[in-house]
């Protein structure tokens, strides 16, 4: 069965390549676009019209804690759901479809409520329609993409997420004053991001002739647990992950207070500069992307992009701790928005490298993928806390400190050069 799935992959023609990457792509476009027009500028900002500036940080911080539970228990759930589906559509269509829709619903539904625990509820929600999309999307670099093609496609879904941060934080920006419109767009852009991957790559053969899994709920309860055998590598590249992730999360997710809050900007003046970072990062994002997936498959290699990436990202951190300008946040949005394109590339490639078990592949990348949602929503509330301790001045040398331990832990890998 193993060789046959083997044969199937290097079988891939090159109209189903095109195809590959074009989904990974748009995907992760879709969603991301969606998704940081909320998480980047509405919903802070939504937050401070609703309490005030000094409630809303910390409100952020509880709503980023509590959709951090919400992205881990989803993102497991939806890759071990998706590796046991038996459908005419196959194992992960179905899934990535239905959670486009849920998401989409949901993410909208944030920005229409004025009361906070409907606005995290809602959100919540939407961490679990995401996950559907993202966990099946995901283990399909291991079902159906040849190993000597996954940085590349893992590149574009990098791009993919870097234009659309890039785009959502624009978008935001764009509509931080008339905000209802700004959460019908991020609703509809995730909402069809799973239809359109869908669409986009080769159809999914049905699952429906695989073996059934057996057992009840008892079996299906034990099917959740992490990989230990073999597994020192898997939980390395967890932990490397979601501390990388966790760095640049902690500055992203706050660029609006940070400028507002920490340099001084007005309302109008910060949305001018976010526009601008997102532009920056945007260019940077896909050259790194691209350029760094390509080269990782021609050498072989994973690990020296990592070293590439949390230099540059340690660098973007520390220019607007020492400058606390404008323009220091800019290029905070270059070499920090580079340096993560740079590791996003070879990410999910890596990922799939260290997987201890092919089988299972879909929740085993479930659980390393909770360090993507994780470092994605943790990382704000280590901010949150550290704004309230001590001010955003020790926001950026923690955050170098994680990127630097990060790049350490994923060096220690063995399995992979």
């Amino acid at each position: 069965m193993q060789n046959a799935h083997q044969k199937a992959q290097a079988d891939i023609s090159k109209a189903d390549r095109v195809r590959f990457s074009l989904s990974f792509f748009v995907c992760s476009l879709l969603w991301m676009s969606g998704l940081g027009i909320v998480s980047a500028v509405l919903l802070p900002q939504h937050l401070k019209d609703v309490v005030g500036g000094a409630q809303a940080t910390t409100i952020f911080g509880i709503i980023n804690a509590v959709t951090a539970i919400a992205s881990l228990v989803s993102n497991l759930l939806f890759g071990n759901l998706s590796d046991r589906t038996r459908s005419r559509y196959g194992r992960r269509t179905p899934w990535i479809v239905g959670g486009g829709i849920v998401g989409g619903v949901t993410l909208f539904l944030t920005g229409v409520f004025d009361n906070v625990w409907l606005m995290g509820l809602m959100y919540c929600i939407c961490m679990f329609g995401l996950n559907a999309i993202i966990a099946p999307v995901i283990a399909t670099l291991s079902d159906r993409v040849p190993d000597d093609l996954r940085a590349t496609m893992s590149a574009f879904y990098s791009a993919g997420t870097t234009v659309g941060t890039s785009i959502g934080t624009l978008v935001g920006a764009y509509f931080i004053t008339i905000q209802i419109p700004g959460f019908i767009s991020a609703g509809v852009l995730m909402g069809i991001a799973g239809l359109a991957t869908v669409i986009v790559w080769p159809s999914e053969q049905s699952s429906k002739n695989m073996a059934p899994v057996k057992g009840g709920l008892k079996e299906f309860m034990l099917s959740f647990r992490p990989p230990m055998k073999g597994a020192r590598d898997f939980w390395l590249a967890f932990v490397g992950r979601t501390l990388l992730i966790f760095s640049y999360y902690m500055i992203l997710n706050y660029q609006l207070y940070i400028l507002e809050m920490y340099i001084g900007q007005g309302k109008k003046a910060a949305a001018a500069t976010i526009s601008v970072m997102s532009v920056i990062t945007m260019i940077v994002g896909l050259v790194g992307s691209l350029a760094s997936g390509a080269i990782s498959d021609k050498i072989g290699r994973r690990k020296v992009p990592v070293i590439v990436a949390s230099f540059l990202l340690a660098l973007g951190y520390f220019l607007p701790w020492v400058m606390k300008s404008p323009s220091s946040m800019m290029l905070f949005a270059g070499f920090a928005g580079l340096g993560y394109a740079v590791y996003g590339a070879v990410d999910q490639a890596l990922n799939v490298d260290v997987l201890p078990s092919k089988k299972e592949a879909g929740k085993d990348l479930g659980i390393i993928n909770v360090a993507t949602t994780l470092g994605q929503t943790a990382g704000p509330i280590v901010t949150s806390a550290l704004v309230a301790a001590a001010g955003y001045q020790l926001v950026f040398p923690v955050a170098i400190a994680f990127a630097i331990i990060a790049c350490v832990f994923i060096q220690m890998i063995r399995c992979t050069k």
